[in-house]
């Protein structure tokens, strides 16, 4: 059925006057007559009685009527769920966190923020190391994903720096230093045994704990690898060596870890980017990263 000839009929049948439904339109007399003629033909059925000043609808007029006016309003509802859809309104959203992410307030604030300004968005959540985010971006499986430093530019994903925070050593409570409330040097800490990560599962964190190390003057004694970040200082609280971390870890409060603030020169940073797959920035992916960015621009102004 032509969309246009029926709501050419609507019109006339809201109006029931043909004069004032062509005004409605914004089309000529005749030719709206002509097409309602030919509309009656194609369905053949009578839909008007034509009467001295204008017309009235026949039965089946009044039950197409009806069925008309569902319609256009099904159309109206879908061109508006559409456009919602577009504008991140309504949908879905896939988020990814490495474990790290998940301690830093940012992330928690924005899905807090998002989730309250779009409260039609289901909200899906995946965890996984940096490279295994990365993955699931480019295999569509995730939307968006807080990452530290991926490496390289990964194919069908764009990668936004948030936000940089300094790191801190997370020290066995009993240790020497840790009973110092004052900051300490990476230099300090050139013959601790350090607790590290493989560097597969978080290398911009990897690598930038090692080269502050090696521009200090020390090749840091690597003495256990952990999964994760959180199992770092697990292994630290067990008294097992020492471990550089996010600032924002320092919210994962153990009793028996102590964190310290590093001063000097060369400290390592911690960077914390959003990921977001490059197809996803038509779809609820566009009002999330701009409620991201908005919150890291506060982050740094503080």
């Amino acid at each position: 059925m032509d969309l246009r000839l029926l709501r050419y009929f609507l019109v006339v049948a809201e109006e029931l006057h043909v004069t004032r439904a062509a005004a409605r339109l914004g089309i000529q007399q005749a030719p709206l007559s002509q097409q309602i003629k030919r509309f009656e033909q194609s369905l053949g059925a009578q839909l008007f009685r034509r009467k001295p000043r204008g017309v009235e609808l026949t039965e089946a007029g009044v039950a197409l009527r009806d069925e008309a006016a569902s319609i256009f309003a099904s159309v109206d509802r879908a061109v508006d769920t559409v456009s919602r859809v577009s504008r991140g309104e309504l949908g879905d959203i896939r988020i990814g966190l490495t474990t790290s992410a998940c301690f830093h307030p940012l992330p928690p604030k924005t899905i807090r923020s998002y989730r309250r300004t779009n409260p039609q968005v289901k909200i899906q959540f995946e965890q996984d190391s940096t490279p295994g985010l990365i993955e699931r971006l480019q295999a569509g499986r995730v939307d968006v994903a807080f990452i530290r430093t991926a490496i390289g530019t990964p194919a069908g994903v764009t990668v936004v720096p948030l936000i940089e925070e300094p790191m801190v050593v997370a020290l066995p409570a009993r240790h020497p230093l840790a009973g110092n409330g004052r900051g300490l040097t990476l230099k300090s800490l050139a013959h601790e045994k350090f607790i590290g990560y493989p560097r597969a599962a978080g290398a911009g964190l990897y690598d930038s704990v090692i080269a502050a190390c090696i521009v200090s003057g020390f090749n840091p004694d690597i003495a256990y690898e952990a999964p994760q970040i959180v199992s770092t200082l697990n292994l630290v609280a067990a008294g097992m060596g020492i471990s550089v971390v996010p600032s924002s870890m320092q919210r994962l409060r153990l009793d028996a870890v102590v964190y310290r603030p590093l001063t000097g020169p060369h400290n390592p940073k911690g960077q914390l980017n959003l990921a977001v797959r490059d197809d996803a920035l038509a779809s609820s992916a566009t009002a999330f990263l701009a409620l991201v960015r908005k919150g890291a621009g506060a982050v740094r102004s503080v």
